[in-house]
């Protein structure tokens, strides 16, 4: 058999049966808002298929930039957004929480979701994983002092359960039971443990019991939406109430998936992957109609793009998950029978602070369809075109799947899947080459069964195409507002229904053949038609079929029957938006206007004869809004614009270009001069006094790696989880000639060591080593034969493991005198006021131990006036630190939106670690010789753009060669806009004393 998405081939016979079958529909027994079925959920009385993407509010710890994102989640074509929470974020101790203080006040995502009219799915853990250390856990519950994790030992429960009833209480009040738009919760992340052995199913108890006690203090807190699970994989069948009645189980399965890795590195799935060929795909049908036989399949993770590991290439990955894995991908998962998806990610954003785990550095872009830097492109506009097919496609909530085989199409290089609703007799054919990597261009007719009956299409034109790695969805009987369109070889962009008249986008790659057969119709005309050639209008029983080449541009046909069909190029599609006057996430057909040109178009509303757009622009736009005949002129982000009115119908007009572009922005931007230096690392000094350091004298830990030497020198067990973390040990001389370290950080560690204030080595990391071991000589130093002599550590904190890494030690595992004699004592410093959350806005995972960041010296207001005046370019020129300060003063332009971020660079073979700040904010950390990424964003709110901005970087040179940093502005893009930030001066708190950590 060929390869097509090691797919399993069911019979006609079987499916036929299957789809005959009456499903039940199901509640979770506290009301009826939320129900659904082998089909779909039904919300409200409504079929919905549910097509979400993620984005994380504390990888954007701005606020007011959240409603930004939104809107462009919304406009992609998206009914609901998915947040993960984050214990870690929200609890620095055992005996603190915090979900007030700046982003960590995430309410403000309800409302917004409710404004721009999506449905939620929340997420709230306890554990995440989300490429984030310890996968969300605090730092506090790795110790080991909690147990291994992720189970029912009470030791556990009794730390998650204050975090997870507080914020089970907050979205209680957010539910769509209560006039909000949550409607699914998410009980834990990816923890398929039900089974010992899932196909024997040979329950496991203590993983049982674990998802029973937080279903219970879900329920107890207030949430009565669905409760949902999503498993790791296909192997471990877990939580499902179809597959058994063992215990643990959730309202509804769910699928969790990456079909291309996860990552940028594909090396890290070849457990999971195997060596299939790159784009291949995968069956998901056999195994929901095995585990989740009457629920709706429901990818709740499924692939939006990778995150990009330490050594990953600059910028990501994105061309592995670009436009055509989208194109074929999500439309895979049609043919699937998936009525419920959430893209992850589908806007990443970053690994400021201490969010990120061993493997990932600053960036968490994630190839999404909005980057980072909350830019939209390409993938963007791919992704939008299938999801505002989603959106129209309403006979999809409810579909059989009738057969799948290549015995549909004139080839057997192509393979079809025919889906059809069992009530209205709607019908898509989503085809795909039988060899999914395949980058063939394929020509062939389709065999579809309408009903005017059985067909070969198209019947007029020469083929349908394939090129490469694309695939189509062919619909027939679609429902356009009363009348239907029989069949169409182009796909479907959307349908508005405006003034009961339906309006039809269609689109096509330029240069292929179209057509399609429009019911009851009997004669049309070319309203515009300079985007096509050879139209031809067939007049046949039952209705009109139209054939035609798609060129560049759009084209307008005119029906007697009142339909008008816009026909699209790609390019042509990707810059069409569709915004609703509508908040109903359902988005009805006769709530949409359609608007061709701008960048974006975020928002539509309906007065009297006017349409009020608003939304963003680059450079002179024109513009094409298609709205009742009742409107006749259009107002643009406040502003009337100058329309003329179409013989078809629409209002055409022009945005006027912007002065503002990214090189006049760039040529404005201050330059990065002014540096205040200070020496960055004393504590390396033998007479530095550490004497408000804490004593690491503990003869016992509870982490399972016990160490090789004592004291325990693990960073947690003194409080310490996150940034750099500084080991000073004090022994006297008895003819030691060295030492043997061994410091566990992570993967990509970096650790140095002095000896009386002299560098004697460092270990300076690796993308596969989590613990570095040096053997390192004293001949470099002086030993002191009469007094105390300082080894002085300081040690890079990567972040913890994930799932059960989560406990792994940070810290020093040996620390052992070449020659004889012991360390007489041990003093540790890291994170200022270690698990007190002394800067509860920027939160407790922001900083780490370095000298710069126990005393303020990154935040706004610290007075640097004694300071020396210094050049980045002035080499450190030994194995030493600096810190660098400047204030610089923005003042961008009004009515803009822009994205803005530095480059940092170094001499090829430098050896550092350097981190970024940001009005106290870190927001880079750059190691050039493990890591390629050197554009780090900065967020809007973070950067103030009409005041001064506190520049910090640290540079910590590694080797004796020494080391310099430059740093340097980059505008990424620049955009006309209607969104405007507003005030964000609390998200920068400045400097208060803190020399008690000194």
């Amino acid at each position: 058999m060929r390869l097509h998405t090691l797919m399993s081939l069911l019979s006609l016979r079987a499916l036929e049966a299957f789809g005959q079958q009456q499903w039940p529909l199901h509640d979770n027994g506290f009301n009826k808002v939320v129900q659904w079925d082998h089909y779909s959920y039904i919300i409200k009385g409504q079929r919905l298929f549910v097509w979400s993407g993620e984005m994380h509010y504390w990888r954007i710890p701005v606020p007011e930039l959240w409603i930004d994102v939104l809107q462009k989640v919304k406009a992609a074509g998206f009914n609901t957004v998915s947040f993960y929470s984050h214990w870690g974020y929200h609890s620095a101790s055992e005996d603190a929480l915090d979900f007030e203080s700046g982003s960590h006040d995430f309410t403000k995502l309800f409302d917004i979701a409710k404004e721009v009219g999506l449905y939620v799915l929340f997420r709230p853990g306890p554990y995440v994983n989300a490429e984030t250390s310890a996968g969300g856990f605090p730092g506090w519950v790795t110790t080991g002092g909690y147990g291994t994790l992720r189970n029912n030992d009470s030791r556990y429960t009794d730390a998650w359960t204050p975090f997870f009833s507080t914020i089970s209480q907050i979205v209680s009040e957010y539910q769509i039971t209560t006039g909000g738009h949550v409607f699914l919760y998410q009980l834990e992340n990816e923890y398929g443990n039900q089974w010992r052995n899932p196909i024997a199913r040979t329950p496991n108890y203590p993983a049982i019991d674990y998802m029973e006690r937080l279903q219970s203090s879900a329920r107890e807190n207030g949430i009565d939406v669905p409760l949902i699970h999503n498993n790791p994989n296909f192997n471990t069948k877990s939580w499902s109430k179809d597959y058994s009645n063992e215990g643990g189980n959730v309202d509804n399965y769910a699928l969790d998936h990456y079909p291309s890795c996860w990552s940028c590195d594909l090396s890290e799935c070849t457990g999971t992957n195997g060596n299939v060929p790159d784009f291949t795909t995968y069956d998901y049908f056999s195994n929901f109609q095995q585990v989740a036989p009457t629920q709706p399949s429901f990818l709740a993770e499924f692939q939006g793009g990778s995150y990009n590991p330490w050594p990953g290439p600059e910028g990501g990955c994105t061309n592995t998950t670009g436009p055509n894995w989208v194109n074929v991908f999500y439309r895979h998962n049609i043919g699937q029978k998936v009525t419920s998806m959430n893209v992850y990610m589908i806007f990443g954003g970053t690994n400021w602070g201490g969010l990120p785990f061993p493997l990932v550095g600053t960036s968490y872009d994630y190839s999404a369809p909005i980057t980072e830097s909350r830019t939209i492109g390409d993938k963007f506009q791919e992704t939008k075109l299938f999801g505002q097919f989603l959106r129209v496609a309403r006979d999809l909530t409810k579909v059989d799947r009738i057969r799948n085989s290549t015995n549909y199409a004139s080839t057997s290089d192509i393979f079809t899947t025919e889906l059809r609703n069992p009530d209205t007799n709607g019908a898509f054919y989503v085809t795909a080459h039988t060899f999914s990597p395949s980058t063939a261009l394929t020509t062939f007719k389709l065999k579809v069964s309408t009903s005017v009956g059985n067909l070969t299409i198209p019947q007029y034109n020469s083929s349908i195409v394939l090129n490469g790695r694309e695939s189509k969805i062919l619909v027939t009987d679609f429902k356009i507002g009363n009348e239907k369109l029989i069949y169409s070889t182009a796909e479907v962009l959307t349908v508005s229904v405006q003034g009961k008249h339906p309006l039809v986008f269609l689109w096509l790659p330029a240069g292929e053949s179209g057509e399609f057969f429009l019911g009851v119709a009997r004669h049309g005309k070319i309203a515009k038609g300079d985007a096509i050639f050879g139209v031809t209008f067939h007049q046949v029983s039952g209705g009109i079929v139209v054939s035609y080449t798609q060129i560049e541009g759009s084209a307008v046909l005119e029906f007697d029957n009142h339909v008008r069909v816009v026909l699209l190029d790609r390019n042509a599609a990707y810059h069409t938006w569709m915004p609703s006057t509508s908040t109903d996430p359902y988005t009805p057909d006769d709530s949409t206007v359609v608007v061709q040109g701008p960048y974006l178009v975020r928002s539509a509303k309906v007065e009297g004869n006017s349409v009020k757009l608003t939304g963003d622009w680059s450079g002179k736009t024109r513009f094409e809004v298609f709205v009742p005949s009742s409107v006749r002129s259009v107002i643009f982000n406040g502003k009337k614009a100058n329309v003329e009115k179409t013989s078809y119908g629409s209002l055409v007009g022009t945005l006027t270009g912007s002065p503002h572009t990214i090189n006049t922005i760039q040529s404005k931007l201050p330059t990065l001069v002014n540096w205040k230096v200070k020496d960055g690392l004393p504590e390396r000094s033998p007479d530095y006094n550490d004497s408000r350091w804490i004593v690491a004298d503990h003869n016992s830990t509870q982490n399972p790696t016990v160490p090789a030497t004592y004291p325990v020198l693990y960073a947690s067990d003194y409080g310490f989880h996150t940034g750099n973390i500084l080991w000073r040990g004090r022994f006297k001389s008895s003819n030691q000639t060295g030492v043997k370290l061994s410091i566990i950080g992570g993967t990509s560690v970096g650790w140095g060591a002095y000896l009386n204030g002299a560098f004697i080595g460092s270990w300076l990391g690796s993308n596969t080593v989590t613990m570095g071991t040096l053997e390192l000589s004293f001949a470099n130093a002086t030993l002191k034969s009469n007094s105390t002599n300082v080894l002085f550590i300081i040690q890079d904190h990567m972040g913890k493991d994930q799932t059960s890494g989560a406990t792994n030690a940070r810290g020093i595992y040996n620390a052992t005198l070449i020659g004889g004699g012991l360390f007489s004592s041990w003093k540790v410093a890291g994170k200022a006021g270690a698990e007190t959350n002394i800067d509860p806005v920027r939160g407790n995972i922001n900083e780490g131990g370095l000298h710069a960041e126990r005393l303020g010296w990154h935040l706004p207001g610290f007075d640097d006036s004694s300071w020396e005046s210094g050049s980045l370019e002035k080499n450190l020129t030994s194995a030493s630190a600096n810190f660098y300060r400047t204030v610089v003063s923005l003042d961008i332009p009004t009515g803009v939106d822009l994205s803005l971020g530095f480059t940092l660079s170094s001499p090829p073979g430098s050896k550092l670690r350097a981190q970024l700040y940001v009005n106290g904010y870190m927001f880079a950390k750059y190691i050039p010789h493990i890591g390629n990424q050197v554009f780090f964003p900065v967020f809007p709110g973070i950067l103030d753009y009409h005041g001064n901005n506190t520049i910090g970087l640290s540079v910590w040179a590694q080797s004796a060669a020494g080391a310099s940093v430059s740093v340097g502005w980059k505008v990424v893009e620049v955009v006309e806009s209607s969104f405007k930030l507003g005030d964000t001066s609390y998200l920068r708190p400045g400097w208060k004393d803190r020399s008690q950590y000194y």
